[in-house]
């Protein structure tokens, strides 16, 4: 990743796709609201959108994407999307759930396709990775990964792929901020080359998330100053292991 950044700035994924350092999330956002603010969001300058099988809004987020490629005449491939797997319920199941999203948002495909979280024991994550690699060989899913997974559940999915030759993970998104810096599992994705992506981050994939025009636009606009060494040290010292949200990081 660069060292001057901007909104337009990406970052490598292992493949040599490119994901767009800031994101626009949209949890809690439906109906003609998650159409606005992608909308909004779009406008402002945003070509990374996140959403989610749990979130019930990816046909408005799709809707959104490909109205405002047609009205600014750019292709779908400007604009980045992710979306995520609710439940690790079996291969049959996460494949009609890939299925579903696909049919969903109706962009053709999906840039960014991530296991929503570890819950559902060793064997249903495995199962669901497993579903995943089917639908990125095909190219329906460019690239894939997980979220809110703890070191061990990373390790499973890394043994599964070392063992049937399958793609390993590109992304893992996952609770990030000053207040919680999670070394461990940074470093953890670091060696094996996984990008990370936070809710609220410093150095990694961001996803602020609004419903407001204005702090849409406010929050794309942040890349005029840079830390110093010593402040980036005493925001390192901030470090509580404080949860804002749900943390399945350490379940079975």
């Amino acid at each position: 990743m660069p060292n001057s950044l901007t909104s337009q700035s990406c970052a490598a994924l292992r493949d040599g796709a490119q994901i767009p350092i800031i994101g626009f999330g949209t949890y809690e956002l439906d109906s003609e609201d998650a159409y606005n603010a992608v909308t909004w969001a779009l406008e402002a300058g945003y070509r990374h959108i996140d959403s989610a099988e749990w979130y019930e809004n990816e046909r408005e987020c799709g809707k959104a994407i490909m109205d405002f490629c047609r009205s600014h005449d750019v292709p779908r491939s400007s604009v980045f999307f992710t979306t995520k797997l609710k439940e690790n319920n079996g291969y049959e199941g996460v494949t009609r759930s890939i299925q579903k999203s696909l049919d969903e948002c109706g962009l053709g495909y999906i840039d960014l396709y991530l296991i929503h979280g570890p819950i559902g024991g060793r064997t249903a994550r495995l199962e669901s990775w497993c579903a995943i690699c089917e639908a990125h060989k095909s190219g329906r899913l460019r690239n894939i990964g997980i979220s809110t997974f703890g070191i061990k559940h990373l390790q499973e999915i890394l043994d599964l792929c070392s063992k049937e030759s399958l793609p390993l993970p590109s992304v893992h998104q996952i609770d990030l901020h000053p207040f919680q810096v999670r070394s461990g599992i940074v470093e953890f994705n670091k060696r094996h080359g996984i990008v990370l992506e936070a809710w609220a981050p410093l150095g990694y994939v961001a996803i602020p998330k609004s419903s407001s025009k204005q702090r849409i636009i406010s929050n794309i606009q942040v890349f005029d100053f840079e830390l110093s060494d010593t402040e980036m040290q005493d925001l390192d010292g901030l470090d509580e292991a404080l949860v804002t949200d749900w943390d399945p990081t350490d379940c079975d």
